[in-house]
């Protein structure tokens, strides 16, 4: 795809994994970008947004600010909200004053879980958690920015912070033997430099709507545990449990896989398969 840079990029949550990679990307392609987090700009106060955003004439906001601590959501639910959901519509507000594109990050949590076959942009959405119902605000109210981007996406990882693959090679690094990882949720790990990439290609490419964005490919959380494992050559046995053995505040979706057929046709391709973005991640 022919590189098209927008003049300038303004971001929130500047500090986040996918943050990191997004400000790496667009240093590597020469793009304008100015990222914030909640260090100098606090995205529920409406009236900073609004300045930031107007001052800053950009081309297109991405929003990866959010509240993502599944379990403490259950437990504040209006500050999730608040977040994930109303601060979103302080930002669809500021971009319609200058005509630039709003980027929203969601996830797969808007829906139940209870699929069989890959979730389409279409099917119906029904979250079965505060984090999840949250983000579905955010999604309505991106929406009343005219010019709104909202990527789906799911089962993240990438330099700066905590993730799933940290976590895993934290357990191997302090000598365990035996790793139990559940293995009866199903979803797509998604390396935040592929899922940056993407993003600003369909940027480019000036695609709008809802896209599901995602490495190709699925797995287990067994799965990509033990994947992890053989990449790191790491003597561990990883044990299969089932989602009963680790209750947890908030309901895990059992399926969230994600067709991205949509985001292959506006791209031209697909996404990189997961084991590849893994082994990428881990060399670097």
């Amino acid at each position: 795809m022919a590189e098209k840079s927008h003049q300038k990029i303004l971001m929130t949550g500047a500090y986040g994994q996918l943050g990191r990679s997004l400000k790496a990307i667009c240093a590597d392609r020469g793009v304008l970008c100015e990222g914030r987090d909640i260090d100098s700009l606090d995205i529920c106060d409406a009236a900073a947004v609004r300045r930031w955003v107007v001052d800053s004439r950009p081309s297109v906001v991405i929003n990866t600010a959010a509240f993502t601590a599944v379990d403490e959501c259950e437990a504040r639910e209006e500050q999730a909200t608040a977040v994930n959901g109303t601060a979103v519509g302080h930002i669809a507000e500021a971009c319609n004053e200058i005509d630039a594109l709003l980027i929203q990050i969601s996830t797969d949590y808007v829906f139940s879980g209870a699929a069989t076959n890959p979730y389409r942009e279409t099917d119906t959405v029904a979250p079965q958690t505060a984090y999840g119902r949250s983000k579905l605000r955010g999604e309505e109210l991106a929406r009343t920015a005219h010019r709104h981007l909202l990527l789906r996406t799911a089962w993240l990882y990438g330099r700066g912070g905590r993730n799933f693959v940290e976590a895993i090679r934290g357990q191997i690094d302090s000598g365990v033997e035996n790793l139990k990882v559940v293995a009866d949720q199903w979803g797509c790990p998604t390396f935040c430099d592929d899922l940056a990439a993407a993003i600003l290609d369909l940027a480019d490419a000036d695609a709008t709507g809802t896209i599901h964005a995602v490495n190709s490919g699925n797995t287990s959380w067994h799965g990509f545990a033990v994947e992890i494992a053989r990449l790191l050559q790491a003597d561990v046995r990883v044990v299969p449990v089932a989602t009963s053995g680790f209750p947890r505040p908030a309901a895990r979706p059992p399926y969230s896989v994600l067709d991205t057929s949509r985001l292959e046709k506006m791209l031209g391709r697909p996404m990189p398969h997961w084991r590849d973005g893994l082994r990428r991640y881990l060399e670097t």
